[in-house]
C-alpha cells in the first residue's frame, strides 16, 4: 500500500481566525510567531497581511508531518520560516535567528483535526491503532505511558490531567490487563476504561475522552511545554505586542490566565498603605479581560471550536 500524503490529508478549520487577526493588531513590517503552525490555517492569512519585503513570520511545530506541510502551503511567502520545534524553544529559536524582539505570537493550543482523524497516530479512542499520541513522533509514547507507569503514577496523571472521577479503577484495570500481555492499541485500552466505570457512566457520549487527554498531555509534557513558552515569548515582546492564545480545556486556560494576571498586576502593597512602596508597575494589560468565545454560527459549522478560548494580552514595558 502506497504511503500516505500529509498534505492531502491534512486538513484543519482554522478556529476563531478573524478574531487572532483582529487581536494581533498586525503590522505589515512586524515580526510574528505562530508558535502552533499545524496546517497553517493562521499562518497563511497573517502572511498575507504582512508587507513581502518588510514583514516576517516564524512557525513553530513539532509535528514533523505539520512542518512538511505548513512549508508547502506558505512556498508563495519567502519571508515565512518554518521550524520543526516545540514552540517551548521559542526564546532560544528567535535570539538564534538575531531576532531581539517580535510584534506578536499566535498559538492555538488543540490537537489538529489530522492528527485526531488520522489512526495510526494513536490520538483518537474512536479508531484502532496502535498507542502512540506523539506529536513529535519521537521519545516516550501511549503505550510506554500505560505499560510502565505504575498506579498510583496513572492514577495521579489521570486525576491531575483530566479530572476523571474513576482514575483509581480504571489505573487498576490497566495493571491487571498488562499482567497478562502488553496494551497496545486505542481499542484495547477503550474497553479496560469502559469497563472501570459503572452502566451510568459508559452511557457517556466519550466514556474514554478524559483518560485519553491525560495520557496525551503527559506524553507531550505540554502543560510544562506551555508555562515555558509563555515565559519565553512574553520576553520577547516589543512593547506593545500581542499575545493570542486559543485554549481548549480547563488546565491550559487556568495557566494562560493565570501568567496574563500576574503580569498585569501592578502595586502589591496592602490595601491600607497610603502609598505604593513595592513599586510594581503592570507589564502588560489583558484585551478584553474576558476569554473570546467562537460564535454560535462557528460552532455549529465546526463541533470542535465549542470548547475553544481565545486570550489576548498586550505588553506595556
Amino acid at each position: 500500500m502506497p504511503e500516505r500524503e500529509p498534505m492531502m490529508e491534512f486538513q484543519h478549520k482554522s478556529i476563531l481566525l478573524e478574531e487572532c487577526m483582529t487581536a494581533l493588531v498586525i503590522k505589515p513590517d512586524g515580526v510574528y510567531v505562530d508558535g502552533t503552525v499545524g496546517g497553517a490555517g493562521h499562518a497563511r492569512v497573517l502572511a498575507g497581511r504582512l508587507d513581502p519585503q518588510k514583514g516576517k513570520l516564524i512557525c513553530f511545530d513539532q509535528d514533523p508531518d505539520a512542518v512538511e506541510v505548513a512549508k508547502q502551503r506558505l512556498k508563495e511567502y519567502p519571508f515565512a520560516q518554518v521550524i520543526n520545534r516545540n514552540f517551548s524553544d521559542i526564546e532560544c529559536v528567535i535570539k538564534q535567528l538575531n531576532i531581539d524582539k517580535i510584534d506578536g505570537i499566535l498559538l492555538d493550543l488543540g490537537v489538529s483535526s489530522y492528527q485526531l482523524d488520522t489512526a495510526d497516530r494513536g490520538f483518537s479512542y474512536q479508531q484502532d491503532a496502535r498507542l502512540d499520541m506523539r506529536m513529535s513522533k519521537q521519545g516516550l509514547s501511549a503505550f510506554d505511558v500505560v505499560n510502565e507507569y505504575e498506579q498510583d503514577r496513572l492514577t495521579k496523571i489521570l486525576r491531575d490531567y483530566s479530572e476523571e472521577r474513576f482514575a483509581y479503577k480504571i489505573a487498576q484495570n490497566i495493571i491487571k490487563a498488562r499482567q497478562n500481555s502488553p496494551i497496545s492499541t486505542t481499542y484495547e485500552l477503550s474497553e479496560i476504561i469502559k469497563s472501570s466505570m459503572p452502566a451510568a457512566a459508559r452511557r457517556d457520549k466519550n466514556p474514554c475522552k478524559r483518560t485519553f487527554q491525560a495520557i496525551r498531555i503527559e506524553v507531550n509534557h505540554e502543560l510544562e511545554s506551555l508555562e515555558r513558552g509563555l515565559d519565553g515569548a512574553f520576553s520577547l515582546l516589543g512593547e506593545h505586542g500581542r499575545m493570542a492564545i486559543i485554549t481548549f480545556h480547563s488546565l491550559e486556560d487556568r495557566i494562560v490566565k493565570q501568567r496574563y494576571r500576574e503580569w498585569s498586576t501592578g502595586c502589591t502593597c496592602p490595601r491600607d498603605f497610603p502609598i505604593c512602596i513595592c513599586g510594581k508597575t503592570p507589564k502588560a494589560r489583558m484585551v478584553p479581560k474576558s476569554p473570546i468565545e467562537p460564535s454560535l454560527e462557528e460552532q455549529q459549522n465546526n463541533p470542535r471550536s465549542k470548547s475553544a478560548r481565545l486570550r489576548v494580552l498586550e505588553r506595556l514595558l
